[in-house]
């Protein structure tokens, strides 16, 4: 089929009705434009469950190996079990943060990657000084079991 010219003649065609709140034929009045509104269409960023069953075993199995010989005091390998099962629950807890930062988590308190903000060294202090009280705390335990 052939391309032909354009209709451009014009028919009689009433003029559109003004009808009050709708659109004029030139496009909207100045004072009826609302501002707009930015939106994200692309869905959230979220830890999927292949991510977290992985973290989540490797935490329990760890915990459950350095609470039992703290708890029952298993003999004299008591202490190697609890340290196997801190540094395998340090573990855990290492790759679920990488995970979460992977995804756009962020720490409480700390700014989110890319804002450009800095982080506040009172926030970092103090999550530096828990830290190092659960681990010394873990050790103290550790070594009385000895």
């Amino acid at each position: 089929m052939e391309a032909g010219p354009r209709d451009t003649e014009q028919h009689d065609v009433p003029p559109p009705r003004e009808i009050p709140g709708r659109l004029s034929p030139d496009g909207p009045d100045e004072q009826d434009v609302a501002p707009e509104v930015e939106v994200e269409l692309r869905p959230t960023r979220k830890l999927r469950i292949w991510q977290l069953a992985p973290i989540v075993m490797l935490a329990a199995i760890g915990s459950l190996m350095f609470a039992f010989p703290l708890a029952f005091e298993f003999g004299d390998g008591g202490a190697v079990v609890a340290m196997l099962g801190l540094l395998i629950s340090c573990c855990a807890a290492g790759w679920a943060m990488m995970a979460a930062r992977r995804v756009g988590h962020t720490w409480p308190g700390l700014p989110t990657r890319g804002s450009g903000d800095r982080p506040d060294w009172r926030v970092i202090a103090l999550y530096v000084v828990m830290g190092t009280a659960l681990v010394a705390l873990a050790v103290w335990r550790v070594a009385r079991l000895r």
